[in-house]
């Protein structure tokens, strides 16, 4: 697990459309804060730390650290945001902050390694049929990816989620049975003869009547 992103903020002291827009023209993001036990916080953040939170692999899920001028520092997640229609651009946020102990579900990629055994095979295929998975955890347990080893998987065989291995601390909220990752064998069908060794093309309909008609003017 990387080590966790910290975004520095201070307490917005005053609120409206002319001060939002004052702050995202000095490339700045109001946000709010809320959860936690405690009082919402409105506070102010640089656009290219939370830009840089969002992306991550785990985008919206990462559990990152606000530290609020004056207010402290917690974890928190991005639990909505707005987006600039025409520039593409972050413009407000709500964060959620987390209480000591408490849980979060959330989704982070699968990562697959190694060099499966059946791909040795003629016409095997590896095909990841999970890409992320829920997870259950606390915020500072909170994985960056899950991360699949494939070095054993034979031809025919496959990985469901009740072989995957977390750390301590973390539940997957998946089906057990689900197939996370496969390695399968493809082989070409025979291709048919579509007209016997000698045999002429039948002609149909018109075309058929056309060439016996022609056939019977040659014989005359």
């Amino acid at each position: 697990m990387a080590d966790k992103l910290t975004v520095k903020a201070t307490v917005r002291e005053t609120r409206g459309k002319n001060e939002n827009r004052r702050l995202r023209a000095e490339g700045k993001v109001p946000v709010v804060v809320y959860g936690g036990g405690t009082e919402n916080v409105a506070a102010t953040a640089e656009l290219k730390d939370l830009a840089a939170v969002l992306r991550l692999d785990t985008g919206v899920n990462t559990v990152f650290t606000l530290d609020i001028e004056g207010a402290g520092a917690s974890d928190v997640i991005f639990q909505d945001r707005q987006i600039d229609p025409i520039r593409g651009r972050l413009i407000h946020a709500d964060l959620r902050r987390f209480a000591k102990g408490e849980k979060i579900e959330m989704t982070v990629p699968v990562h697959v390694v190694g060099d499966a055994v059946g791909l040795q095979e003629e016409g095997a295929v590896l095909s990841q049929q999970m890409r992320e998975m829920k997870v259950l955890c606390e915020p500072a347990a909170a994985p960056d990816f899950i991360e699949i080893d494939v070095t054993s998987l034979e031809a025919g065989s496959s990985l469901h989620v009740s072989d995957v291995k977390v750390p301590s601390g973390i539940e997957i909220h998946e089906s057990p049975d689900s197939v996370v990752v496969a390695v399968s064998i493809v082989r070409d069908a025979p291709l048919e003869s579509q007209v016997e060794e000698g045999a002429e093309p039948e002609l149909v309909g018109g075309n058929a009547e056309n060439a016996s008609t022609e056939n019977e003017g040659s014989a005359e």
